[in-house]
């Protein structure tokens, strides 16, 4: 009997520290988590008789991932330049130690004939600050000449956390980056969880003129597995998880795709296992099952932390 009376008191305190958790959490999510799917300007070239506009969501460059759209047209005859070998390089420079490093990105972008555009992608690991200063360098070509042009560009502070990143050093020595692309805004409910994996390529040869790619090249992670286990660590939630989550795996855009249900709005923290092509693991730890009311909850080597 005591027994009982004990668990009928952890449960009611469970279900009220969910229930308040919840209301706040939900407060933020209205204030803070805004969707985007308009392309807008955000910055612009101009060169040698070409005009340069570089498109993102919402026309703001973010930390994290960002998809990139490039429009080119001659401002002699108005027409967009179509098909061209174009190339986009991110760059970041400390003022300090002048040292310049970049970014994953795609380098060579990809023309879509529908909509004349060329995409891309950058995953901006800093936003921008006064000793760190952002810049794009692009290359085009046309009529057997090419053209190369770069500008200082803004990159502000991601404030919605369900596009976290995170960057790691792997069991293999290599550089690694994750970060999340989608949902912009989760629901109560089962939700794809897409992610971009990224490796940097370490030089194998000495640089060439500034800006030589070959310095900052970053490469896609290919048939690699994304484990995922999602848990609520907040002391209140025991750091419990969820049913019918899916890990993520490669698709044909390079991007990977899992599942992840979330049972209710909150704290939640995606714990990763990454393993190769051999099911080696290259970061990540599991989670105890233990259900630890609380006690702030366990996390994997290898995690990102949301909020929605």
């Amino acid at each position: 009997m005591k027994f009982f009376k004990f668990m009928v008191v952890v449960l009611c305190f469970t279900v009220t520290s969910c229930t308040i958790d919840k209301t706040d959490f939900e407060a933020e999510m209205r204030r803070d988590v805004t969707e985007y799917f308009e392309f807008k300007e955000a910055v612009s070239l101009h060169t040698n008789g070409y005009s340069i506009s570089v498109e993102a969501l919402n026309g703001t460059f973010f930390k994290g991932y960002n998809e990139i759209r490039l429009k080119i047209v001659n401002t002699q005859t108005n027409q967009p330049l179509n098909g061209s070998d174009v190339t986009l390089l991110p760059l970041l420079t400390n003022s300090d130690s002048n040292n310049t490093t970049s970014c994953p990105h795609r380098y060579d972008l990809v023309y879509n004939s529908d909509e004349q555009f060329y995409s891309g992608y950058a995953v901006f690991t800093s936003e921008s600050d006064p000793m760190e200063r952002w810049e794009v360098y692009i290359s085009f070509s046309d009529n057997a000449q090419t053209f190369t042009v770069h500008q200082p560009i803004n990159v502000q502070v991601q404030t919605n956390k369900n596009l976290n990143m995170s960057a790691f050093i792997g069991n293999d020595g290599e550089q690694y980056f994750i970060a999340l692309v989608a949902p912009q805004k989760p629901k109560v409910a089962e939700n794809e969880l897409v992610a971009g994996i990224y490796k940097y390529n370490q030089p194998t040869t000495p640089a060439g003129n500034f800006p030589d790619p070959s310095q900052f090249s970053y490469s896609e992670v290919s048939n690699h597995t994304l484990l995922l286990d999602p848990r609520m660590p907040e002391p209140s939630m025991g750091n419990h998880s969820s049913p019918n989550n899916q890990d993520l795996t490669q698709q044909n855009d390079g991007l990977y795709y899992g599942v992840v249900n979330y049972t209710m709005t909150g704290n939640w923290t995606l714990n990763f296992i990454l393993q190769n092509q051999n099911g080696e693991v290259i970061k990540g730890t599991e989670v105890p099952t233990d259900f630890t009311p609380g006690i702030e909850g366990a996390k994997s080597e290898l995690y990102i932390d949301i909020l929605f």
